[in-house]
């Protein structure tokens, strides 16, 4: 069989969590609905927008995993700030972080932790394809400052792009 005659349904993730039930709560508001199975540790989410079978799978763990993150890239920053409303109205705490340098692109993100640690993100692309090396004045620019000043800089911003919308 060629793999160009196979059609993907969705990707899976499966992620080990200390506590199912912990991070239950945390799911469900991130994604916005109810599991499709919970078993003792284990549960599912069959996430339909994006397409997404992502499972919990509770292990004795300490310290954080080899797991960077999780993210879901959307259209545009008034997608990103639609989001981060629907998070932050179900009680999420999220980390916005505005015209930022990464992965050698410009995006804007908005991001939340959960139980364990794991963080996702949504984001947009504004600039793909950035050079590997920039001028220090640009560089200086996009690189965070201490973590307090950055997130008031970034709800800030948000506030003014939401306003603008």
């Amino acid at each position: 069989m060629n793999s160009a005659d196979v059609t993907a349904l969705k990707a899976h993730v499966a992620i080990n969590v200390r506590n199912v039930e912990a991070s239950l709560e945390f799911y469900r508001k991130l994604f916005g609905i109810e599991p499709c199975k919970v078993r003792k540790g284990y549960a599912k989410f069959d996430v339909s927008n994006p397409a997404l079978n992502f499972t919990l799978n509770q292990v004795p763990f300490t310290g954080a995993g080899a797991l960077s993150h999780l993210g879901i890239q959307v259209a545009s920053t008034e997608d990103v700030l639609a989001i981060r409303r629907t998070w932050t109205d179900a009680g999420l705490i999220t980390r916005d972080e505005i015209k930022t340098d990464c992965c050698y692109a410009l995006q804007d993100k908005t991001w939340v932790r959960d139980p364990d640690g794991n963080e996702w993100e949504v984001f947009v692309v504004l600039e793909d394809n950035l050079p590997e090396k920039r001028s220090r004045g640009a560089l200086a620019a996009l690189q965070p400052q201490r973590p307090g000043n950055r997130a008031a800089r970034c709800r800030q911003s948000l506030a003014a792009l939401a306003n603008e919308n």
